[in-house]
């Protein structure tokens, strides 16, 4: 479906080694989504970027960003675009929407659903759909509709759907993604859990008090965040009333939050919980565990021109952190002897140091004696009121649209 004859030996030899790559470490599992990423030239959607950045296995291109330099649009990594489309399962003839528009991935999922299949664009950005719609067009994927709208609301004449793929990060999931998508149709939705983002493949269930998304599966992902009336920004929260040390809330920030406001005088608290992971261990499961044991779950951040040592965590940008009431704590780690794994360690600051850390390190501990190794915890989402007594799950995180429930399988 491309028109482009003549490609560069060098773009084609690198498209080819990403693949390669994309194979061997499990990214890619079917011959088709192979064969698309193979095709379709990734450089001639990221014109302005030299081919080694184009071509860079796990890292994403950022196309546009604000005055302040926060990233607006990017094109994903060849690794989180293979792994969502093997979430996805697109099938030839069928009908996919995207939201979150930039070529590319269009291009992908025009392949795959071939000439009696069709492919609905939408971006909220009329600089990004424009773009979109030049690079389809130019390069023999006219076919793909492109259409510049918020798609919180229901796109027109958009009729039903088999896939709605969302290629920006959401913290909800509005109804409009599912009124349009048919029966047993699939939402693949890169979504933001207490801070964590997962990649997540629903499907529809029908249960006895209605009808309810269910994941399928779930990876460890990161996107540009969702634009337009879904937006939501995280809440920071200030220790001590200065900007040294952030703690970042998803769903809302603690009830008294200036309870903490005294924490980072007393004297740092530091356990060693005995628990140690491999240098390239994922970490999905223990974060999941962490997210829905500790009611305070956050994560903390420390601008490094103002950092005065009052905290010592091992990332200071990102770190697992949890509040109660007047203590905080994080999550820290260490080598071990053999330089091979690393330990994990909690730090906690405020009255009840030791009995946060202590059940930090409980959490910890039970992780790795039930979840280690294991699947992740069943994402579910049911609409926003429906009650409790209809949810089962371990942690339920209450958005505006929808309702999240966290299960972890029995063990």
């Amino acid at each position: 479906m491309t028109n482009m004859t003549a490609e560069p030996d060098e773009a084609t030899r690198l498209r080819n080694k990403v693949v390669d790559e994309l194979c061997a470490d499990g990214n890619i599992s079917s011959p088709e989504i192979e064969a698309v990423m193979r095709k379709v030239p990734r450089h001639a959607f990221i014109p302005d970027s030299p081919l080694d950045k184009a071509y860079g296995t796990y890292a994403a291109v950022i196309t546009k960003t604000d005055e302040h330099g926060v990233q607006l649009s990017s094109v994903s990594a060849p690794q989180i675009q293979a792994m969502m489309l093997e979430q996805a399962r697109v099938k030839p003839g069928m009908r996919v929407l995207e939201i979150g528009s930039g070529g590319l991935n269009a291009a992908y999922l025009a392949e795959l659903v071939g000439e009696e299949g069709e492919v609905v664009t939408v971006d909220i950005d009329p600089v990004v759909t424009d773009r979109a719609r030049r690079l389809l067009n130019e390069h023999g994927y006219s076919r793909v509709h492109v259409v510049t709208a918020d798609a919180a609301e229901p796109i027109p004449d958009l009729g039903d759907v088999d896939i709605v793929m969302v290629t920006a990060g959401a913290w909800d999931i509005p109804p409009a993604w599912t009124v349009q998508l048919k029966q047993g149709g699939r939402l693949v939705v890169p979504l933001r859990i207490r801070g964590l983002t997962r990649s997540v493949a629903f499907t529809q269930v029908t249960g006895e008090h209605g009808s309810y998304l269910e994941s399928e599966s779930a990876r460890i992902c990161g996107f540009v965040p969702m634009q337009g009336s879904s937006a939501h920004r995280e809440e920071l929260l200030l220790v001590n009333g200065t900007p040294e040390i952030g703690l970042r809330f998803d769903d809302g920030l603690p009830t008294d939050p200036h309870r903490l406001d005294n924490a980072v005088t007393t004297p740092r608290y530091e356990l060693w919980t005995g628990v140690t992971i491999g240098l390239q261990e994922l970490l999905d499961t223990l974060q999941m565990a962490m997210a829905i044991s500790l009611p305070g779950f956050c994560t903390m951040a420390v601008d490094e021109d103002l950092d005065t040592g009052l905290v010592a965590p091992s990332n200071k940008r990102f770190a697992l952190a949890a509040v109660e009431d007047n203590t905080f704590a994080y999550l820290v780690t260490r080598r071990t002897e053999d330089d091979k794994h690393v330990e994990y360690g909690v730090h906690a600051l405020g009255p009840n140091a030791k009995q946060l850390a202590d059940k930090i390190a409980d959490t910890l501990r039970d992780w790795e004696a039930n979840r280690r190794g294991g699947p992740g915890p069943v994402i579910r989402a049911y609409p926003a009121g429906t009650p409790d007594d209809q949810i089962p799950a371990d942690r339920v995180i209450d958005k505006v649209h929808s309702r999240i429930s966290l299960s972890w399988l029995s063990a």
